[in-house]
């Protein structure tokens, strides 16, 4: 089975997300807006397991974070992808080396942009048009998270939580 580990934003984030994602993200329907800090990875039973006692270690000593977000972004001309850049902090920074180096199938071929998804799969031209009217419009929002969620995907393509871990080290 295929998991992976994000983060939720507040309804209000989603929403705002959403506003978009409804017309530009084919993935809408499968997902709520989320942060990735772990990529897809394959899992079993038995193996699953073992990775949700180890994200219960990895929250113990990770801290609740500051989710700031100040600007529409796109990873043109790598893919018409375009996203509500989070700004990176240590926190962030920290719980996705925890997530992502000497874990569970610990390889990842991008470099590690936090971010929240509002348009994918666009054509070059409909990128174009659509990025000037986002970047038009912006986006100022911060919020803590404090919590992260292990995702399961299901037969339909849809993503669906397995387990939530509460992040818990005092800052």
């Amino acid at each position: 089975m295929k998991y992976g580990i994000v983060a939720f934003p507040s309804k209000k984030l989603q929403d705002l997300a959403n506003g978009y994602r409804m017309r530009y993200d084919p993935h809408y329907s499968l997902i709520t807006p989320h942060m990735t800090l772990k990529e897809p990875f394959e899992a079993n039973d038995k193996e699953i397991e073992e990775v949700a006692n180890a994200l219960k270690e990895i929250t113990i000593k990770n801290s609740p974070f500051e989710l700031k977000v100040t600007k529409v972004s796109s990873f043109a001309p790598t893919t018409n992808t375009i996203y509500f850049k989070v700004v990176p902090n240590d926190e962030i920074l920290a719980l996705h080396k925890d997530l992502n180096v000497n874990f569970y199938h610990d390889e990842n071929n991008y470099a590690f942009v936090p971010h929240v998804t509002i348009a994918q799969n666009l054509t070059s031209g409909e990128h174009d048009d659509v990025i000037n009217q986002m970047k038009m419009v912006g986006v100022d929002h911060t919020e803590i998270i404090d919590r992260i969620h292990l995702l399961y995907q299901l037969e339909d393509g849809s993503w669906t939580v397995y387990e939530t871990f509460r992040l818990d080290r005092e800052s």
